[in-house]
């Protein structure tokens, strides 16, 4: 653990932020999954769950979690599935 104060408050920040960078992150991969599931199975949902899966992608990207090609690159290949699957 620091002695000075200002790391001591970088390590409570930085613990802050890990847990609110986690939880966005894994509400993203959630929302993906859900979203490829439903594409693949041809349910009625799928459009919905693509439009959540893509606003959850592009706030991760917004946030820096992950890099806004990422994002366009994993929805683009999303879109691809849907249009296939019909």
């Amino acid at each position: 653990m620091p002695n000075i104060k200002s790391a001591i408050k970088r390590v409570k920040t930085s613990e802050a932020a890990n847990v609110q960078n986690t939880t966005v992150k894994s509400a993203m991969r959630t929302a993906v999954k859900k979203a490829d599931a439903a594409i693949m199975n041809n349910d009625s949902e799928a459009t919905a769950a693509f439009t959540t899966a893509a606003s959850k992608l592009d706030k991760a990207a917004t946030k820096g979690l992950i890099h806004k090609n990422a994002a366009a690159r994993k929805k683009s290949r999303m879109m691809k599935k849907m249009n296939a699957n019909g």
